[in-house]
């Protein structure tokens, strides 16, 4: 199968291409690089600098690489930012996501796996959040995701388009050739192990007066690779199971003083915190239920435990400690 990935020069499209290269996928990626790295691209796969919303040259894409499949990872994902700029998140996610779709549509591309987010859930009504739940986005990050999602059930609708959106919790954690490196990053772990390496003086934990064990928001961490493995399921199984909207977590939740603490143990580094005020638009808990996940697509997760994740993305830190070179 010939699969194009959108984004695939960043951190969890970087891991979703050598994942599907390793399982024997022909890939092409597309990336703008406005926050992807070339240097994470693997030699052997082909590399197009392009922005999704260019519909005309991505229908030459897919004619010229015959796209069998497309995953959609390319977007906008700060929730902070979302709060301060929504402007872009509707034109990145939502209004070039339908140039995407109509370049799909006249190319006569007809499957798409769509990167998806916990955050269109907003607040959970109960935990462990099921696909049922209701989706009532509090940050525009959310809001875009749910409107393609909403989107791709129109294009399946009336263009016959198949789909399968995994609505992601908290990706973390490396593979021995890529990791986490963000221009502006604002996931605690990497932050956490940035701290450890010397590179910032502390960790901010943002808001400590939410309604969970410990005060510190709750989040649900699903390792990058498999992750990754999810995406390669569904698009072998998604001409039998799709269309669908799954949960992409590990089913356990930790805190944040949790996993700075599990930093500590692994770096052997002390990892000073400081207690800060409230992020704009972060619920107090999310906890996924992917029990439709593991029911359709026969997963079995190889990293499901935080100091798991913790220490394999402590060990690409440490061999990158600047990041990708580029």
């Amino acid at each position: 199968m010939n699969v194009l990935v959108t984004g695939g020069a960043g951190y969890v499209g970087s891991v979703v291409v050598e994942i599907l290269v390793r399982e024997g996928f022909n890939v092409v990626i597309v990336d703008s690089l406005i926050e992807g790295h070339k240097s994470a691209v693997p030699v052997d796969v082909k590399f197009i600098k392009e922005d999704i919303g260019n519909r005309d040259t991505m229908k030459n894409i897919f004619t010229e690489n015959a796209v069998d499949a497309v995953i959609h990872m390319a977007g906008e994902t700060l929730v902070s930012k979302s709060m301060t700029h929504p402007q872009d998140y509707f034109i990145n996610n939502v209004s070039k996501g339908i140039e995407l779709l109509e370049a799909m549509r006249e190319s006569s591309v007809k499957r798409i796996i769509f990167s998806s987010t916990a955050a269109l859930f907003g607040n959970p009504v109960f935990t462990p959040i099921t696909e049922e739940h209701p989706t009532e986005p509090i940050n525009t990050y959310g809001r875009s995701k749910l409107m393609f999602e909403q989107m791709l059930e129109w294009y399946n609708r009336i263009h016959g388009l198949n789909y399968v959106c995994l609505r992601y919790f908290n990706a973390a954690g490396a593979t021995k050739e890529h990791g986490e490196h963000h221009s502006i990053e604002t996931h605690l772990i990497p932050i956490v192990l940035q701290t450890a390496l010397g590179q910032r003086t502390h960790v901010d934990i943002l808001g400590t007066d939410y309604d969970t064990r410990d005060g510190t928001c709750i989040r649900d961490y699903i390792h990058v690779e498999d992750l990754a493995m999810v995406h390669v399921e569904a698009l072998r199984k998604m001409d039998t199971i799709g269309p669908q909207k799954l949960n992409l977590g590990n089913g356990e939740g930790y805190s944040v003083k949790e996993v700075i603490e599990a930093a500590r143990r692994i770096t052997g580094h002390p990892i000073r915190a400081r207690e800060a005020g409230r992020r704009a638009g972060d619920p107090a808990v999310l906890v996924a239920s992917s029990k439709r996940t593991h029911s359709l697509l026969r997963v079995k997760f190889r990293y499901p435990e935080i100091h798991q994740i913790v220490e394999t993305a402590w060990k690409w830190h440490s061999n990158n400690p600047n990041g990708y070179q580029d």
